[in-house]
C-alpha cells in the first residue's frame, strides 16, 4: 500500500520559495494529493475486495453475472428505504418490484468514481499550473539566494543593489503580473464551487446537501431515520439478467448484489463534502481580502507593517503612494522569501530613492514656474 502513495509525496513537498498564498497551496497540494490517493484506493480493488458480488444460480456463471451487473448498473426501490429492515424488507432499498417499476433508483455512477476523482485532481491543479507558467520563476530569480543568512558582506551588498535596481527600473510594471495571480485565485474558488455542482449532477442531485443530511441522520431518532449514505452509496442492490432458456425463450433472472466498494466511496465523499465546504469558505475569504487590498492603499500599508515589523511605516506609506498595486504585491511576496534584515534594507533604500526622485521633480517644477 505504501508503494501506491509513494508517487504522491512530491505533491506535498514544501518548497522554500513561496509564490502564492497558503490557501492557494491547499488547492494544488493537499487537495490534489487527497483526490489522487482516493482515486488509487478505489482503483486498487484488492484492498477493499471485489467491487461487486451478486447471488448467482448454477445457470449463470458467477463471473458473468458480476461483470454484467457491474457494467450495466444496479437499482434499488426508493420506497423500500422507509420500510423496517428484517420485517418488511431484508435490507434498505431491496424489495420486490411488483407494481413498483417507476419507483426504481438506478446506480451507474460507481463505475466512474475513480475516473471522476482523478479528473477532479487535474482541475484542482490547473490554476497552479497556470500561475506557475505566468510567474515564470520571477521570485526565485530575484531572490538570488538572499534568503540564506550565510553570505559575505560584499556579495550581499552587490545582490541587494541588483535587486534594488530592478525594483526601481521596473516600478509600476507589475500590475499585470499581480492580476494574473488574482485571476488564478479566483479560478481556484470557481473550481471548488463548480465541482460541488458537478458532483451534484454526477450523483443525481443528491450531493449538495449530502453533508447536512449525514449530520441530520446522526442526530435523528434511530427508528425514523434513513441513512443518506445508503441512499447515495447502497451496499446492497438488485440486478436483472436476461438469457435464453433451453427452449429458446428469454428468461429473467433477478439477483441481489453486494457492493463492498461503496463502503469506501461513502467515506470518501462525506469527507470531500466537508473539505470542499471549508476550502470554498477560505477561498471566498481570500477573494474578499484581495478586493480590499485593491481598493484600499491604506490597508496595504497596514498589512505590510503587520507582516514585516522591522520596516518603518513611513517607508511603506511612501512606496504605496508612489507606486502601484503590483509593486506592493511583488514586495510582499519577496518579503516572504528574502532574509528579513536584507529585505528591510532594500525597502528603506527604495523608499529613499522614491522620496529623492519626488523632491527633485518638485524642485524642477517650482523653478520652471
Amino acid at each position: 500500500m505504501l508503494d501506491v502513495f509513494r508517487g504522491l509525496k512530491s505533491l506535498v513537498k514544501i518548497s522554500h520559495v513561496h509564490i502564492d498564498s497558503p490557501v492557494f497551496r491547499l488547492h494544488y497540494s493537499l487537495t490534489v494529493m487527497l483526490l489522487s490517493a482516493f482515486s488509487l484506493i478505489v482503483t486498487t480493488r484488492q484492498y477493499v475486495g471485489n467491487p461487486i458480488d451478486c447471488v448467482h444460480t448454477k445457470d449463470i456463471p458467477e463471473d458473468v453475472l458480476n461483470t454484467y451487473c457491474w457494467i450495466h448498473s444496479t437499482y434499488t426501490i426508493k420506497e423500500a428505504f422507509k420500510k423496517k429492515v428484517g420485517v418488511a424488507v431484508p435490507y434498505p432499498g431491496v424489495d420486490n418490484t411488483r407494481g413498483k417499476a417507476d419507483d426504481r433508483k438506478t446506480y451507474g455512477y460507481y463505475q466512474w468514481v475513480c475516473f471522476c476523482l482523478f479528473f477532479q485532481a487535474i482541475l484542482f491543479y490547473t490554476p497552479r499550473w497556470l500561475w506557475k507558467h505566468w510567474e515564470g520563476g520571477k521570485i526565485r530569480a530575484l531572490m538570488m539566494d538572499l534568503d540564506v543568512a550565510i553570505c559575505t558582506d560584499a556579495e550581499k551588498k552587490q545582490k541587494k543593489k541588483i535587486l534594488l535596481d530592478y525594483l526601481w527600473e521596473n516600478l509600476r510594471y507589475h500590475n499585470w503580473w499581480t492580476y494574473r495571480y488574482y485571476l488564478c485565485e479566483t479560478m481556484a474558488l470557481m473550481n471548488v464551487v463548480g465541482q460541488m455542482f458537478m458532483m451534484n449532477r454526477f450523483f443525481d442531485g443528491a450531493f449538495l446537501t449530502f453533508g447536512v443530511d449525514v449530520i441530520r441522520f446522526l442526530e435523528s431518532d434511530q427508528e425514523d431515520r434513513v441513512d443518506p449514505m445508503d441512499l447515495l452509496f447502497p451496499r446492497m442492490t438488485k440486478c436483472i439478467f436476461h438469457k435464453f432458456g433451453v427452449s429458446g425463450e428469454v428468461e429473467t433472472h433477478d439477483s441481489i448484489c453486494i457492493l463492498p466498494l461503496n463502503a469506501v466511496n461513502e467515506k470518501i465523499y462525506v469527507f470531500l463534502w466537508f473539505w470542499f465546504m471549508i476550502l470554498g469558505v477560505l477561498s471566498a475569504a481570500v477573494i474578499v481580502y484581495r478586493f480590499i487590498i485593491i481598493v484600499s492603499p491604506r490597508m496595504r500599508v497596514y498589512l505590510f507593517c503587520i507582516r514585516f515589523r522591522l520596516i518603518k511605516r513611513q517607508a511603506i506609506g511612501n512606496i504605496v503612494r508612489r507606486s502601484k498595486l503590483g509593486d506592493w504585491m511583488l514586495l510582499y511576496v519577496l518579503g516572504d522569501n528574502v532574509d528579513s534584515v536584507v529585505f528591510r534594507d532594500i525597502v528603506h533604500d527604495l523608499s529613499h530613492r522614491l522620496e529623492a526622485y519626488h523632491n527633485k521633480n518638485s524642485t524642477v517644477r517650482t523653478v520652471d514656474a
